[in-house]
């Protein structure tokens, strides 16, 4: 057997029963469609039998067979040993890459303004942000380590709670004397978070209004409505508004006394919280730890969130 050739026709193979076509193995993989196909009849000429079912009419992706299916767990476990294997001899003496995914907003309000005290504590060690409100697929996108915003759990990764938050409205500076009484914000321009989902467990106006009874479900949903959680601070800061604001996102901009926390009396926690998540086969890997580490130790010092037990 020729190993490498059927190494790279068992992660051909992988790919195209992961994505289902030849097309979306040949994206992750950066080769083209063709040459995914080729490898994976080469895998199958070796092996004598097929390892999808051939597309018919009405039918567009790829079906692996029976077979094939139940041997899926262990290619994937073993291309992941190996690729587990690649990164610890990276690990001796080469330089290595991190892989994060967070979302654009935590990483401007949050990641961005710390890293250069884990590039510091690691010199050798490169970051590569991937920041996207919609879930990466670790394994097709190569992510190392995350850091995600919910319930906690998410199909496939390890979760390790990070951080919990409240939520409050905030506002310039200059506007805080005008405020006596929470149902005095009705008749300011509120600014709404269209990037977070309610349905998801996320606190809206109408919730906070509400636990500060001056609820006004009408008046609640006027106002300037922007989906992004960072242009939405950023256009408090600059007068635009009253917006509701995640402790943790707002933590520097108070800090700094860019923004002001209005009514300090009136608690909402979030049931949602920060989580660090990765794939548990990959949790030894020392850059990984290393930055999760890292995370921690910035959590602990951030006394905008409530450091995770």
């Amino acid at each position: 057997m020729k190993s490498p050739v059927h190494l790279n026709a068992l992660r051909a193979f992988e790919a195209s029963a992961r994505h289902g076509s030849f097309s979306g193995a040949a994206d992750e993989l950066n080769v083209t469609a063709a040459a995914v196909g080729q490898l994976v009849r080469t895998l199958e000429e070796w092996l004598g039998a097929p390892l999808f079912h051939r597309a018919t009419t009405g039918r567009s992706r790829l079906v692996p067979t029976e077979t094939a299916l139940r041997a899926m767990p262990d290619i994937r476990a073993g291309l992941d040993r190996l690729s587990f294997g690649l990164e610890s001899l990276k690990a001796g003496g080469i330089r290595a890459t991190l892989t994060v995914t967070v979302s654009p907003a935590f990483a401007a309000k949050w990641l961005l303004p710390r890293i250069h005290r884990f590039q510091a504590k690691c010199p050798d060690m490169d970051v590569r942000l991937d920041t996207n409100l919609k879930l990466s697929d670790f394994v097709a996108q190569g992510i190392d380590i995350g850091v995600r915003y919910g319930a906690g759990s998410w199909p496939g990764l390890t979760a390790e709670k990070l951080m919990a938050e409240e939520v409050y409205p905030v506002c310039w500076p200059a506007l805080v004397k005008r405020f006596r009484d929470p149902r005095e914000l009705l008749d300011q321009t509120l600014i709404h978070d269209l990037s977070v989902d309610p349905h998801a467990g996320f606190i809206t106006w109408d919730q906070w209004l509400e636990k500060a009874g001056a609820g006004d479900v009408a008046a609640s949903k006027r106002g300037l409505h922007i989906n992004n959680s960072a242009a939405v601070l950023q256009a408090a800061v600059e007068g635009q508004g009253i917006a509701l604001a995640r402790s943790i996102m707002a933590h520097d901009d108070i800090a700094s006394g860019r923004l002001i926390r209005l009514f300090p009396e009136i608690a909402l926690p979030s049931a949602l919280s920060y989580y660090v998540v990765y794939r548990p086969e990959y949790a030894a890997l020392p850059k990984l730890l290393a930055f999760r580490d890292w995370l921690f130790e910035e959590a602990t010092a951030n006394a905008g969130g409530e450091r995770a037990a």
